[in-house]
């Protein structure tokens, strides 16, 4: 268990209950996505409520903070509303951090969903209040396309079903990879790594002791991703965590040829590979399509030597 760490499990979702839509982030360039991803919840059984601000734009942000902090704030005030879905990541979700009243979010735990830049606020959510939080497809990356099928039914499981998940079955073709050896189990925190950076040093990170980490990353290039990992490594986050898996770290690559660099695979290898924790890699989660839906703050169970992880605890109840 996380030091300190009293985690509040929300409520199930059940068909005919309304989910809550909101851009705490960025706005999508294409708005009628948003109403394509609420006709698909609405397909499954549930209703919609879509924030007042979503359609908003200021450059890259989804409207002023507090016009994005106050939607977050009126879903979780609503009684009505029984789980908020972000509609995608991008940018700014940790300017909202000082603006959110999380006494409100502790008085009204319910499903929050969402990756990426979400990270910020899902890390503070957890770290202020307990509540276990939703690393999962979003209305407008995810649900207004064709969703994957593996995305789409761990998905719905995990937050409608309160019998523990158990062994994670992978994609077909999938396997994890283990970086060391040995196993561990703890609370899973983590998720987007440039998000976790960011907001390191804030208060609005969860503690990482005896947590497993789970990490993921998009469109950095190996640099980058190495400049990161070594601030965790000078945090002394890598001596405190039981365990760490490495979700997908897509298009981490270097783009012009003609540049000297080390491979993804090589930083990796130079943080982690020397460690004395279970490190697994390949973990369905991420900037892809094919996911398994992570909630933030239940036990995990991981097996670098087997290669294998397991939810060892529902995430609703």
């Amino acid at each position: 268990m996380v030091r300190g760490m009293n985690t509040i499990k929300p409520k199930k979702l059940e068909k005919g209950d309304i989910v809550g839509i909101i851009s705490p982030a960025s706005s999508p360039d294409d708005l009628s996505l948003i109403e394509k991803g609420a006709a698909y919840i609405e397909k499954c059984g549930y209703r919609v409520m879509i924030g007042k601000n979503t359609d908003k734009y200021k450059g890259y942000l989804a409207g002023s903070d507090k016009e994005r902090a106050d939607d977050l704030m009126y879903m979780f005030d609503n009684r009505e509303v029984k789980a908020i879905f972000c509609t995608r990541g991008g940018y700014g979700t940790p300017r909202l951090l000082d603006k959110i009243d999380y006494n409100v979010i502790k008085k009204n735990p319910k499903i929050f969903v969402g990756y990426s830049d979400i990270t910020a606020l899902q890390m503070a959510i957890l770290k202020k209040t307990g509540l276990i939080t939703f690393s999962g497809p979003m209305v407008v990356s995810d649900f207004s396309r064709d969703i994957d099928p593996y995305a789409e039914e761990t998905f719905w499981r995990i937050i409608t079903s309160n019998k523990k998940y158990g062994k994670i079955n992978l994609p077909e073709g999938k396997k994890l990879t283990g970086i060391t050896k040995g196993s561990a189990s703890g609370k899973i925190i983590g998720g987007n790594l440039a998000l976790i950076t960011s907001v390191a040093g804030t208060g609005y990170l969860p503690v990482f002791k005896d947590s497993v980490l789970f990490l993921e990353e998009i469109c950095e290039p190996p640099y980058r991703v190495d400049r990161m990992l070594n601030q965790l490594r000078l945090m002394n986050v890598f001596e405190e965590v039981k365990g760490i898996i490495l979700g997908a770290f897509t298009e981490c690559n270097e783009v012009n040829p003609e540049k000297r660099t080390l491979t993804l695979g090589e930083v990796i290898h130079d943080y982690l590979a020397g460690l004395k924790i279970p490190v697994i890699y390949n973990f369905p989660n991420g900037h892809i399509k094919s996911k398994i839906t992570i909630p933030y703050g239940i036990d995990i169970t991981i097996n670098a030597s087997r290669s294998t992880a397991e939810y060892m605890e529902s995430a609703v109840i």
